[in-house]
């Protein structure tokens, strides 16, 4: 690394030219590019469960159903905390340009070889057996792969943009989620159901050799940042993630709070609100969908926006407490008016444009501040726990409470009241964390 990149990190106010330089737009696409194929296997996986279940899942054996059931639970809720353990102590221990690129690979390799798997009818058992080893694998991946990135991104970005650099992270994660999305809407549009069902579905997968080499390429002569190298100095045997645990628990659980918190929001809006229109019979599920997916679309474009608000005029604590309070207060009425109006287009459309440009504010700015949450000498182990277990684990179940919420109060506003009470406690844990937005990183 250059002295001029090493003063481009430091300093407080770098000029416009540096967001040109060849260094920075590299550690932006590295950042941006495994969070493509993270997501992009996301996507695919989800879009085409129901095709691929029944390859290597047949109902009539019941130890491979048990295998499908227990090997999802444990790639969802159990291996992602522990890859988030892990790759945060590596991370801060041995560098994040390291962690990055075994992240990237341990996600990459996975995604080709379930295009590549036997099914059921080829192998037997072996076959539900080798999925699940892959999607277990690829859950460890994941713990570490967000956290280290937006991580990476922050830290060697100048201190007046590290809000937009930071949300590099989520911009690469929602454009892998629409490019899943779309490469298996292609295949199942383009191929016969037949075709598809005997080799097509493959075809998604083993493309993603080319987005997994081009992640790879990019991240193989990566540079940890100054700050790290300076901390690594002078660094002591002590655990980081203990660390995280004990010295700065105070930062770790306001970050547990906080990710899951904002994790249950976006799970309600991203990914529960269309089975709620059509579960009500507001909407078909097919036309929620489009307009959940469309909504995607005008995210993308508003995280790296809303993030140079918090850089240059409000401070970033303040102002995703703004968006999150903003969100709780219009929940309950937006629901409310979509039941009431029968699922009519505007009140959805008026429904998802506010919750998904209000979700944008977090989104691009979220990155940034729990980097600057944590001190450097434990935070990637702090970050990636807090984050994993709040978003992942606490989000991740969202859905599933929030069924269980209109079940047991006949309510089916009942999500909209669970997401108002997830925003408050957001704006608490806020509140109670320093803004460290226009200062140096500790």
């Amino acid at each position: 690394m250059s002295k001029k990149d090493i003063e481009d990190e430091i300093a407080p106010d770098g000029p416009p030219a540096v967001l040109r330089s060849p260094e920075l737009r590299h550690r932006i696409m590295a950042g941006f590019i495994g969070n493509v194929v993270e997501w992009y296997d996301f996507a695919l996986y989800g879009y085409l469960a129901g095709i691929i279940a029944p390859l290597f899942f047949p109902s009539q054996n019941q130890a491979a159903g048990l295998i499908a059931t227990y090997g999802v639970f444990a790639a969802g809720f159990l291996m992602r905390p522990l890859g988030a353990a892990f790759f945060g102590w590596f991370g801060d221990r041995y560098g994040r340009a390291r962690t990055m690129q075994i992240s990237v690979t341990m996600m990459a390799l996975p995604t080709v070889l379930l295009g590549l798997l036997p099914t059921y009818a080829q192998v037997g058992l072996l076959a539900p057996v080798l999925l699940v080893l892959l999607r277990l694998l690829q859950g460890v991946s994941v713990g570490g792969e967000f956290s280290s990135s937006a991580t990476y991104l922050v830290e060697t970005a100048p201190l007046a943009r590290r809000g937009l650099t930071g949300s590099w992270a989520n911009i690469g994660s929602m454009s892998g989620s629409l490019l899943g999305v779309g490469a298996a809407a292609l295949v199942t549009n383009f191929f016969d159901a037949q075709t598809v069902s005997d080799w097509a579905w493959r075809l998604p997968f083993l493309g993603g050799a080319l987005l997994g080499g081009t992640a790879i390429l990019i991240r193989s002569n990566l540079h940890n940042s100054a700050r790290f190298e300076a901390q690594h100095a002078r660094r002591d045997e002590t655990s980081p993630l203990l660390e995280a645990f004990t010295t700065n628990r105070r930062e770790t659980l306001l970050a547990l709070v906080f990710a899951a918190s904002y994790g249950t929001c976006f799970y309600i809006v991203f990914v529960y609100l269309p089975e709620w229109l059509s579960g009500q019979g507001l909407m078909a599920r097919s036309e929620a969908l489009t307009i959940n997916t469309g909504m995607t679309l005008l995210v993308i474009p508003l995280m790296p926006l809303l993030a140079i608000v918090g850089d240059r005029w409000i401070a970033r604590r303040t102002w995703i407490a703004i968006a999150i309070l903003a969100l709780s207060l219009l929940s309950w009425p937006l629901h409310q008016w979509m039941l009431v109006s029968g699922g009519s287009l505007a009140s959805v459309i008026v429904m998802h444009v506010l919750a998904f440009a209000l979700l944008s504010v977090p989104l691009g700015s979220g990155p940034a501040l729990f980097v600057e949450m944590f001190p450097e000498r434990d935070r990637l182990s702090g970050y990636s726990v807090a984050f994993n277990i709040g978003v992942g684990v606490f989000g991740g179940l969202t859905p599933m409470i929030a069924t269980s919420l209109i079940e047991a109060t006949g309510l089916a506003t009942a999500p909209a009241l669970y997401m108002t009470v997830a925003c408050l406690c957001a704006v608490i844990a806020l509140a109670l964390t320093p803004d460290r937005s226009r200062a140096p990183l500790r």
